[in-house]
């Protein structure tokens, strides 16, 4: 079966970045190393050293897992949040919506959440310290999953 392992994402501040995916979304760090590789041939980095931040849940490791990557050097591309277009749209995360918008706002990350409820289930979309768009689902969601991968 192929399936997702981890979605990176290349931060400039690893220190903020934590703030966002630990403190305030309550991920748990499962790893924290630096490696040397040909990151320049695999990743177009400018450097043969990066950081890697793998962070998780480690009582259900299939969950999957978030990384930041610190490639030593502020990554290239758009500063600003636009209208969505082709290619890398969110990250989902399932979680208690609520208590991860709270701890958000104590730390003031997140941005103004856009809130929706479809179904009976609360979803929002905020942005973490890169820019990145981050979609909350509410965990009573789980059951819509559930039903996904019945036969």
């Amino acid at each position: 079966m192929t399936a997702v392992h981890h979605s990176a994402v290349c931060v400039r501040d690893v220190d903020a970045s934590l703030r966002f995916w630990r403190d305030g979304l309550g991920f748990e760090v499962l790893m924290d190393h630096e490696f040397t590789g040909d990151w320049p041939g695999l990743l177009g980095a400018p450097s043969r050293s990066l950081r890697a931040v793998f962070l998780g849940d480690p009582a259900n490791p299939g969950a999957g897992i978030v990384e930041l990557v610190d490639l030593g050097a502020p990554p290239g591309g758009p500063e600003s949040l636009g209208p969505p277009t082709r290619g890398f749209l969110l990250l989902s995360v399932m979680t208690d919506v609520a208590a991860a918008l709270e701890r958000l706002a104590t730390f003031g990350l997140g941005g103004p959440p856009r809130r929706i409820e479809v179904a009976g289930v609360v979803m929002c979309t905020i942005v973490d310290p890169d820019g990145v768009l981050v979609e909350l689902v509410d965990r009573r969601a789980t059951g819509n999953l559930d039903r996904m991968v019945q036969r």
